[in-house]
């Protein structure tokens, strides 16, 4: 399963488990559509707004009921770069709240029971290496990432009795257009490709990672 399919890293997570089966969740059925096609018996498109917490685990019920081998990649999130703390709206705090901590809170709470009953899983979750220390005018962004981390370590410490593995990554700036857009003077060849941070995503979802517990690992790129 994986959040926040239709964007960039979402995407080449999907591309990184080609073969299996994928249920790609993002807000929009059309965003899905254009990067993915159709449904198929490989893949389940799901449009699904993953702040509503009741339709999230109404929505995947089924589709966890029919997975025998449970992988939860919580790639759905966002950034905006803020004002300094004193100056943050609420408006700003609640986003990205939302999209860093409450898709991934619900997303779990659909799935992992279901892990927990038949003893095996792997989360993998996406935190950020810019939020290890606080930086200016990113106080919310940082918060949000910093509260990924170390809700990964609580998960961690909570599920791996029960064979289940809970694990995230911390990129630095990912390769995107976007990205260059932002910043054109800058090296993006210094930046993480979005192929490279979802093969360490696919490695901590693997079996060779089974020993790897509440790991906040840091993908940076040659930066």
């Amino acid at each position: 399963m994986i959040t926040g399919a239709a964007g960039v890293l979402g995407r080449a997570v999907a591309k990184a488990f080609a073969g299996e089966r994928r249920v790609l969740i993002d807000l929009e059925r059309t965003a899905l559509e254009k990067a993915y096609g159709a449904d198929s018996e490989t893949q389940v498109l799901v449009p699904l707004d993953l702040l509503d917490g009741p339709a999230t685990e109404v929505a995947l019920a089924p589709l966890i009921a029919a997975s025998s081998h449970l992988v939860l990649c919580n790639i759905a999130g966002g950034f905006v770069m803020g004002t300094d703390v004193h100056e943050t709206a609420d408006e700003t705090w609640s986003r990205m709240f939302d999209l860093n901590l409450h898709t991934l809170t619900h997303a779990t709470r659909a799935v992992v029971p279901k892990m927990i009953e038949r003893g095996y899983g792997k989360v993998i979750n996406i935190a950020a290496a810019s939020a290890t220390t606080g930086k200016a005018q990113m106080g919310a962004y940082a918060a949000a990432k910093s509260g990924v981390a170390r809700l990964t370590e609580a998960m961690s410490l909570e599920l791996r009795g029960r064979g289940i593995n809970v694990n995230a990554v911390a990129p630095s700036i990912i390769d995107t257009q976007a990205n260059r857009a932002a910043m054109p003077d800058a090296d993006p060849t210094q930046w993480v490709s979005p192929t490279d941070l979802a093969n360490v995503i696919r490695f901590l979802a693997s079996d060779e990672a089974v020993a790897v517990h509440g790991a906040v690992v840091p993908v940076v790129g040659l930066s």
